[in-house]
């Protein structure tokens, strides 16, 4: 089984841009999604496209199946996942040692801003720079399935995260 383990967080400020070293336009339709199961199908710069299963969340890791797929079948399939598809410039931006990825939302999501960095495993140290603020790691309105059903920017509860 393929494992995915990642923190997420909300970024406040453009300092990171000055890291970045490249960005792709990412189009994310979701099929299916429900506690055991998420089904996505994901193009990058309209030239590469995935489709990936993701397990039910345990902490910060959950199973993670992703396979590349024909871009005509992903667009046909995006088009299946209206109005739950969701658009984002994605950057990357090294710090501490781990790659960052820096999603900037468009459309009806403009705004937001996420930072995630995958971990090897859920207790690994990770140095925080100074442009992440509140940690969404554990916040469900921030997981891009659930984005993909809301019309706007998630509200901030201070109880959370």
């Amino acid at each position: 089984m393929a494992e995915e383990i990642e923190r997420k967080f909300l970024v406040v400020s453009d300092a990171w841009r000055m890291l970045a070293q490249s960005s792709s336009l990412l189009r994310q339709g979701y099929l299916s999604s429900n506690a055991k199961a998420t089904v996505r199908v994901r193009t990058w710069d309209d030239r590469e496209a995935r489709l990936t299963l993701k397990g039910a969340v345990r902490g910060m890791a959950r199973a993670e199946y992703e396979y590349e797929i024909p871009m005509p079948d992903a667009l046909e399939m995006l088009a299946m996942a209206e109005p739950h598809v969701l658009e984002k410039r994605r950057y990357l931006v090294p710090f501490g040692g781990l790659t960052w990825e820096i999603d900037v939302f468009e459309g009806r999501h403009a705004g937001l801003v996420i930072a995630e960095v995958e971990l090897a495993s859920q207790d690994q140290l990770v140095e925080l720079p100074d442009w992440v603020g509140m940690e969404v790691t554990y916040d469900d309105r921030y997981y891009n399935a659930s984005l993909s059903r809301a019309d706007g920017i998630p509200g901030l509860d201070p109880d959370v995260a």
